[in-house]
């Protein structure tokens, strides 16, 4: 039954997105309803799907149950928000309520969803430093799969939210050499105080190989097709490629004729709905999250939020997420 409104986001069309008023239901058994406080934009799926560079017949999500349908124009995405437990559906525990959530949710003023999809934040950690829950549970599954070695080289291509997670996650590893590639400046600034030791502009990264210290280990996280050839060219014999960019429907142009055939050099693809299957006998997907949420209390993402837009001015804050302002990094919906 719907009793109340609620605003929320949609992609309307390729460049265009729309707040609307829609009915908002009552909650059910085991269900609560949760008023947002804020959320954070995805700089990298939700860019991706709202310039109309995602695949339309694509599910949503298929790990996601508030996430429904194909990636269609009109549609509402997002899975960034933290908000508090306003109200109980019938038979759910009452120490939900008022509790602080994050939730896997689309841009929405308020929600309902059932408590089994909600996650408890604990007193110690900021609304701000918990919207990067997401990111930081990708990092946590791309630097998995990449198991990087004890002594290892290790590059990272683009410092992006998730890039400079990964990086602060990788800092924490006794690697022999931990080099970024980012073009921005400022950006390369943050991963020096995430614990880069070398950073380089995609322009200057030839002097990795020309130097003969190419990468053991190298992560493509720029989401541009061609960087994944740069990627490739600065790996080393039989080093490892991670693949955490998603180009959507753009073609990737690989030169796979010169050294990457006799270098053997393996391309690893990584995505964070799923585990890799050599880990699943000792992890799921709650002990990944689990770890990526004291990862937050750690690392203290929230110093790469840049800029908090009134949700109401959601077209000028996906306009600023798209303008490639070497300023922006994260940009944050403020609900209230």
């Amino acid at each position: 039954m719907v009793t109340r409104l609620r605003r929320s986001i949609y992609f309307e069309a390729p460049g265009r997105v729309e707040v609307r008023t829609e009915g908002s239901p009552s909650p059910s058994i085991g269900e609560v309803r949760v008023q947002s406080i804020c959320s954070a934009i995805s700089a990298g799926t939700e860019l991706l799907i709202l310039r109309g560079e995602a695949p339309p017949a694509l599910a949503t999500d298929e790990s996601l149950a508030s996430l429904t349908g194909t990636l269609t124009f009109p549609l509402k995405y997002g899975y960034a928000s933290v908000g508090i437990v306003t109200e109980l559906g019938p038979q759910t525990d009452h120490a939900w309520l008022n509790r602080r959530v994050f939730a896997f949710n689309p841009h929405e003023t308020e929600f309902v969803a059932p408590v089994a999809s909600l996650i408890a934040l604990p007193n110690g950690l900021s609304n701000d430093d918990a919207l990067f829950l997401p990111n930081m549970e990708t990092a946590v599954s791309l630097v998995q799969d990449g198991h990087p070695f004890v002594g290892e080289r290790v590059a990272v291509l683009g410092a992006g939210v998730v890039g400079l997670l990964s990086t602060a996650l990788l800092a924490r590893t006794a690697l022999a050499e931990l080099t970024v590639v980012e073009r921005l400046h400022t950006r390369r600034l943050m991963a020096a105080s995430l614990g880069a030791m070398h950073l380089i502009d995609p322009d200057d990264a030839a002097a990795i190989v020309a130097a003969g210290e190419q990468a053991d280990l190298v992560f493509e996280l720029t989401g541009s097709p061609g960087a994944l050839n740069m990627a490739i060219t600065i790996a080393g014999f039989a080093g490892r490629v991670v693949i955490g960019s998603w180009y959507g429907i753009k073609s990737v142009p690989l030169d796979l004729g010169g050294r990457f055939h006799r270098s053997r050099i393996q391309l690893i693809s990584s995505q964070v709905s799923t585990l890799a299957p050599q880990l699943l006998a000792r992890w799921s997907k709650t002990r990944r999250l689990d770890f990526a949420l004291s990862m937050l209390t750690v690392i203290r993402p929230s110093r790469l939020i840049s800029h908090r837009i009134p949700f109401e001015s959601a077209q000028e804050a996906y306009a600023l997420v798209g303008s490639r302002d070497p300023q922006t990094l994260q940009v944050v919906l403020a609900h209230a």
